[in-house]
């Protein structure tokens, strides 16, 4: 278990992993929207949250320079790397080797809808919790979204009248049974940057391979994580047609 302390930290950074290899939609980091890349409109969203300094973490060189095109930073990072998770540590200590920067978001570089407060709302609990990682939920309200494994559902603990709380669970499948609200995971991870280093060395945990969620390696290690309810589900890019959805909801 990582002991994280109490104490908040202080000086965040943005950092967004981006490879071409896509299975169902090849290049999507450079498809077009309005015409800019999509990984530019995701980049500009967490300019525009203005916590901290913003980072493109590319597997692929043509990500790096569409991102140093608008004047944006980006690095490069191994192509093998397994998980964002890794691509992100691995461009936290090429740019930051001091460890300057004491958390680290990893923001997904398919969510070009994204509103620049949820990042701050992340960024925020993690400020204010004792907590090594902090994400972020909606209540689900589309019945079909109960059981669609593509919805990932966080079970979390949260007192009354508060919102936010602890994550007991993660799962693709329709939990909690019974009575209540479902919650729609938001694959956006504030860390706490020792926390991040330890994560990255874990190897893969039973329940994550069984589910196929990265996240559950760290519950599995002891790892606290607290969740923040926003309101929305920020729209992700997955297929041809979400992003033609994405278009629509982008070019005015």
């Amino acid at each position: 278990m990582v002991e994280s302390g109490r104490v908040p930290p202080k000086n965040p950074i943005v950092i967004i992993p981006a490879r071409l290899a896509s299975t169902r939609l090849p290049d999507k980091p450079l498809a077009d929207i309005g015409g800019a890349p999509m990984i530019v409109h995701v980049w500009r969203r967490a300019i525009e949250a203005d916590i901290g300094p913003v980072l493109v973490a590319a597997a692929d060189r043509s990500i790096a320079e569409a991102i140093s095109d608008v004047g944006g930073e980006a690095v490069m990072t191994n192509p093998a790397h397994p998980s964002g998770s890794d691509r992100v540590f691995e461009a936290l200590e090429t740019v930051d080797p001091d460890g300057r920067h004491d958390s680290v978001i990893n923001l997904q570089g398919d969510l070009p809808t994204i509103d620049p407060a949820a990042l701050r709302a992340v960024n925020t609990l993690l400020s204010s919790s004792p907590a090594d990682i902090c994400t972020l939920a909606a209540v689900i309200t589309e019945v079909e979204e109960r059981n669609n494994p593509n919805v990932v559902k966080v079970v979390v603990s949260i007192p009354p009248q508060e919102n936010c709380g602890r994550a007991l669970y993660f799962s693709r499948a329709e939990a909690p049974a019974g009575e209540g609200p479902l919650y729609h995971h938001i694959g956006i991870y504030a860390y706490r940057r020792a926390v991040l280093a330890q994560f990255v060395t874990l190897p893969p945990a039973a329940l994550e391979r069984r589910e196929g969620l990265e996240q559950l390696r760290a519950l599995e290690a002891g790892m606290r994580i607290d969740v923040a309810l926003v309101d929305t589900v920020p729209f992700g890019v997955d297929t041809m047609d979400d992003l033609e959805r994405a278009r629509d909801l982008l070019v005015k």
